[in-house]
């Protein structure tokens, strides 16, 4: 029997009818880095051709995109919408919003709400509000142990079948060796990816930053990086064991990406994601004490940074992923040490990427795009082509638009941003998602043919 397909759910908008004149697509699945026309009729690429040469149909938006980029659309495996339960600091209105305005079609709801997302109902729920609400299609996973205590699992094959992207008890590692073996067991039988947070909470213990030369220098306690790539090792090791499939969320460390590597090396089938905030910063950005910067895990070493941007070229790491996780202004207006991890990462992904890494030579913008959308053939998602037949899922970019992040608000309810105040390049001017307009930037004119 076909494992289910995972649910991917969104408000019902108008399909777009848009003709993108002129911009320069770049879709490193199909091929395509040139300038380009692309029709969008009735939700759906149309036609592809030369610049100039295609018409808008009668009423159809014409955007002016010479001089802009066109990209496939960009799909975030790990975002916290914090519906149900915690909706001061997010709901699928603004969190989708968000996703929309850094250019992306498509994310996956973590579960750690609440109530905590561990059983059907509360899936069905969850996934019945998005269609309601959601601007951008969003799927949801579900809790690999029932109220993440890490003892007993969820019904993993009743969640399957209520449309779970998933499993993931994100937040909290499963401790247990014999508990995430047993759910490998279980995946076998109803499908689905184990999403993995890599923690050893026996060494990261009450650490609030890396442990290192800053946090030693600061008198924090910090988090060893072995406190994660230990549990990567082992995790590998059970999973290779079961022949199982697990992704490893959010590395921070050097020693976790080489035991990625070394477990691929083995024939055990895992990813793994990086956030935009480890590939360009590091601890002693922290050391500012701006709890914006306070994340699970902690920004790391230059080192580490180094190995991750490796990763990404080498292919050890598959996507780029933001680890949005908003939180209420007063929750981070405290001491370091008493804030609550996470930052939100969905309206700056690109544009942080783009000013760090792509501008100054250290990676290449085909293989950034490639890496933001990567996670929806990890996940079983539609993944954004730009080609005709394909539902249209782009986002128009001006790579040379200069913007400082927070200056104008945010699309997100939350404000704990860890680029806040950052003066970055290259701006999301419109986001297509599942055939829909989802985001257009307040300043950015279009005309009707």
């Amino acid at each position: 029997m076909a494992a289910p397909a995972p649910a991917l759910v969104h408000a019902a908008r108008p399909p777009a009818d848009v003709l993108v004149r002129g911009a320069h697509v770049l879709d490193p699945r199909e091929g395509i880095d040139a300038p380009v026309d692309v029709l969008v009729r009735r939700g759906e690429v149309a036609q592809l051709g030369s610049p100039g040469t295609l018409r808008a149909p009668e009423g159809a938006e014409v955007v002016e995109g010479e001089g802009r980029h066109l990209l496939p659309a960009f799909v975030d495996p790990h975002v916290h919408l914090r519906t149900p339960g915690q909706e001061h600091k997010e709901d699928l209105e603004t969190g989708t919003r968000a996703a929309a305005a850094g250019g992306f079609c498509a994310v996956l709801a973590m579960p750690n709400t609440a109530p905590l997302v561990d059983t059907a109902p509360v899936l069905g729920a969850l996934l019945d509000a998005a269609a309601r609400e959601a601007r951008v299609p969003v799927g949801v996973v579900p809790c690999i142990t029932r109220g993440q205590d890490g003892v007993e699992l969820t019904e993993m094959a009743e969640l399957r079948a209520a449309g779970a992207a998933g499993f993931t008890d994100d937040g909290r590692p499963v401790v247990s060796a014999g508990v995430l073996r047993r759910a490998l067991q279980y995946q076998r039988l109803c499908g689905g990816v184990l999403a993995l947070h890599e923690e050893d909470p026996s060494l990261s213990t009450d650490g609030a930053m890396h442990e290192g030369a800053a946090s030693a220098r600061m008198g924090i306690a910090g988090i060893p990086s072995i406190s994660e790539s230990t549990l990567v090792a082992r995790d590998c090791a059970i999973a290779g064991y079961e022949r199982g499939r697990i992704h490893l969320q959010h590395l921070s460390a050097a020693e976790s990406v080489e035991a990625v590597a070394a477990a691929r090396a083995h024939g055990v089938a895992v990813t793994c994601e990086a956030s935009p905030h480890h590939l360009t910063l590091t601890d002693e950005d922290a050391a500012s004490l701006d709890t914006r910067l306070k994340m699970n895990p902690p920004l790391r070493a230059e080192g580490d940074r180094r190995a991750l941007l490796q990763g990404l070229r080498d292919g050890t790491i598959d996507c780029i992923a933001t680890d949005h996780a908003p939180h209420a202004r007063d929750e981070k207006e405290v001491p370091f040490e008493q804030a609550p991890m996470g930052t939100t990462g969905l309206e700056t992904a690109f544009a942080a990427v783009h000013t760090d890494l792509v501008l100054p030579g250290v990676l290449g913008l085909a293989l950034v795009v490639e890496k933001l959308s990567a996670a929806a053939a990890l996940f079983a998602l539609p993944v954004p082509r730009i080609a005709a037949g394909e539902a249209a899922n782009l986002t128009l970019v001006d790579l040379s638009a200069e913007w400082t992040v927070g200056e104008a608000g945010y699309e997100s309810r939350s404000e704990n941003c860890c680029f806040a105040g950052r003066r970055l390049r290259g701006r999301v001017l419109l986001t297509v998602a599942a055939g829909a307009v989802a985001y257009r930037e307040r300043a950015f004119a279009v005309s009707a043919a």
